[in-house]
């Protein structure tokens, strides 16, 4: 066996490793399988973080997730899983319900699988949602207005959020970059974020549905923290003990 504690670059190698295969790692996990102290465990971490490949959360590390782009390159990636997912999510939605469908390419594959039947009142601030919705005969459409954001494909900032506010959400689907237990549910722009929290803030249940390369990760700002997330909807193959770790925090996991 190596012996890891005399070669810390092949210790910080297997690290890596393990944050890219479980999204997340435990010091004192990864104490015992090196035959190394928890000390020098914590001190590989942090040099991992500081090369921004990982952030240190209590007891260990989790994964920094890339950003992924623009709204219209990654409307693509994953395609498959976020249909299934969306099909699952939309079983979740009541008749005759007041819901917000957040920007993200899973919500526009939500928004496309809403039964033809279901007579609702979406509030958007995504343009390609609503439009998509147009061709729903039942679904009344609501979008707010602001600034467009390539990056996220939704509209952000003072008067979209200032539009939310005299509403009430029976449901909220809101869109995220990353999620993880401890850290809960982030994004990669500050202005994306900081809507998302208004809406949290305005709705009675809030939904995240992500594919499971996003769990479990952090991007670089707080959504909101896993026990603010009431339903999350995730692919059948996510880790058993990641499914524990999120329902530990009173989140309910619906398997697609």
């Amino acid at each position: 066996m190596l012996d890891y504690a005399a070669f810390p670059e092949q210790r910080q190698a297997l690290i890596r490793q393990i944050l890219q295969e479980n999204g997340r790692v435990v010091c004192a996990e990864l104490a015992i399988q090196m035959q190394v102290s928890e000390h020098t465990i914590r001190r590989d971490l942090h040099e991992l973080s500081k090369e921004g490949f990982c952030k240190k959360v209590y007891g260990g590390a989790v994964l920094q997730l890339a950003d992924a782009g623009n709204f219209v390159s990654r409307e693509q990636k994953n395609h498959a899983k976020k249909v299934t997912i969306a099909q699952k999510a939309a079983t979740l939605i009541k008749p005759g319900s007041c819901i917000f469908i957040d920007t993200g390419t899973t919500n526009l594959a939500l928004a496309k699988a809403l039964p033809a039947e279901l007579a609702i009142t979406v509030v958007t601030n995504s343009p390609a949602i609503a439009a998509e919705l147009l061709r729903h005969p039942l679904c009344e459409v609501i979008i707010t207005g602001g600034q467009l954001q390539r990056t996220s494909g939704g509209t952000v900032g003072a008067t979209a959020a200032s539009q939310i506010q005299g509403i009430i959400f029976d449901q909220a689907f809101i869109g995220g970059c990353a999620m993880d237990p401890g850290m809960g549910l982030t994004g990669f722009d500050f202005a994306d974020c900081e809507f998302k929290k208004a809406v949290i803030g305005q709705s009675s249940q809030t939904i995240v549905a992500l594919t499971t390369d996003k769990i479990p990760g952090v991007a670089r700002f707080v959504v909101a923290k896993s026990r603010d997330i009431d339903v999350l909807v995730v692919e059948a193959n996510m880790d058993n003990d990641v499914i524990a770790a999120f329902t530990a925090q009173d989140v309910r996991i619906v398997s697609a």
